[in-house]
């Protein structure tokens, strides 16, 4: 996913400034033993940049004796997490800290792979609240949140502003406006990420909250949806298809060709992630200066965006566990989590960044985005999520080509997620 690979170059962008983080030199208690310092191994996904040389000189440079190597693996989020999981079953000490999709924190700490950390090491309360259950399973803390994220509405400000019409704020309005003003410009109506992958788990688990519905409860524990909020979600979906305000061209988009329609002026409505705002206001775009973005809607107002990110976890087999802990201290401190924003335009997790008003200027979607993220939830959770989402991707497939009715797909992921639940 795009917002995995980005993250991974911000990981970089934010290790450049550590070196004038004031508490370089502090060694606060974080339960490990002195001998627990030496060399890391910091892992993520690939697509860095040519910051890579530098940017380890200075963190290596500021940390002679916990000097880090960074280790890129694949672009996709699938073969990334693949990978990661091959090495962290072999019991091998290879990786340190971990870089991962917030969505992987409640599998891994239940395999064992990562190791929890004491909430007071960490200044939590100065994150976005729903961030943190991203990193808890189980009720302990299992990571730290990096980087967040949360969707948002994308729509043609010139459009809409032409017709006398404000951006919709609930279901039936984008319906409407999907369906009637954008064939007088020649545009499709809506899209998101409709392709049978993970954006796909997102889009309709983002369909099912909105409507007051759940897929998982209780840390995974309780098949919830097979009800008629759900349903609601589900139907939500289905008859944009129907009624042809969501394209067939629409089933086939992930994040990028998603973008690249709204960007090429071919959408009047897009659900995506925020980097999608730099994009579309880049020179050379079809949409720049003519667009607006607002929280996702939803049956009777504002509706309920699914949590993105990634968080950074320390590796059970950590060879050094309080210089891991430290770099994740470092990682999220405020002064570089301001650094992942201006230098890898991607969402902070620290709350006092998003009312900053030197950063609102330049980047005027943050008290939008701030109100998406603090009414966001997280992705099911599981200690099988994998198999959870393939199941989400499967009957969410069949339900958008029209082969089954939104009580058919709720009743068969409810069947099929408690099949996945009783072989825990």
């Amino acid at each position: 996913m795009r917002w995995m690979r980005a993250a991974g170059r911000a990981l970089l962008v934010g290790a450049v400034v550590l070196a004038g983080y004031t508490g370089l030199g502090a060694r606060a208690d974080a339960g490990y033993a002195s001998e627990d310092r030496g060399p890391l191994t910091l892992v993520t996904a690939g697509d860095l940049t040519n910051y890579l040389p530098p940017l380890l000189e200075d963190w290596n440079e500021a940390h002679p004796d916990e000097r880090v190597t960074l280790v890129e693996l694949p672009d996709s989020a699938d073969e990334t997490r693949a990978q990661m999981i091959s090495e962290l079953r072999s019991g091998r000490d290879r990786f340190d800290v971990l870089n991962i999709d917030v969505a992987w924190t409640s599998e891994f700490a239940a395999a064992g792979w990562i190791s929890p950390l004491r909430r007071e090491r960490f200044p939590l309360d100065a994150f976005l609240r729903p961030v943190v259950d991203t990193a808890t399973f189980d009720g302990r803390l299992y990571a730290v949140p990096y980087v967040t994220n949360a969707g948002l509405l994308y729509y043609r400000k010139d459009i809409l502003d032409r017709e006398g019409e404000a951006a919709p704020r609930t279901w039936d309005e984008l319906a409407r406006q999907a369906r009637t003003i954008a064939p007088k410009y020649g545009l499709d109506g809506y899209a998101g990420q409709f392709l049978p992958y993970e954006g796909l788990t997102v889009n309709v688990t983002e369909a099912v909250h909105s409507a007051g519905g759940s897929i998982l409860r209780d840390d995974g524990a309780r098949v919830s949806v097979d009800s008629d909020e759900a349903r609601a979600g589900l139907r939500f979906l289905a008859d944009g298809v129907r009624e042809g305000w969501i394209s067939r061209e629409a089933l086939g988009y992930k994040e990028e060709e998603s973008r690249r329609a709204f960007q090429d002026g071919r959408l009047l409505f897009l659900r995506n992630w925020p980097y999608v705002y730099a994009d579309a206001s880049a020179q050379g775009s079809k949409v720049a200066g003519r667009f607006g973005a607002v929280p996702l809607p939803g049956p009777d107002g504002p509706g309920t965006s699914v949590l993105g990110g990634s968080n950074l976890a320390v590796s059970s087999h950590a060879r050094h566990p309080a210089s891991a802990a430290d770099l994740i201290s470092y990682l999220t401190s405020e002064q570089v989590q301001r650094q992942v924003l201006t230098k890898g335009s991607l969402p902070p997790v620290r709350a006092a960044l998003y009312e900053d008003p030197e950063l609102v200027r330049a980047y005027p979607y943050l008290p939008t985005l701030r109100r998406s993220v603090l009414s966001a939830v997280p992705r099911p959770k599981s200690p099988r999520y994998d198999q959870v989402s393939l199941a989400v991707q499967a009957v969410a497939q069949d339900l958008l080509a029209l082969r089954q009715t939104p009580e058919q797909a709720s009743a068969r992921l409810a069947r099929e997620l408690g099949t996945i639940s009783r072989s825990d």
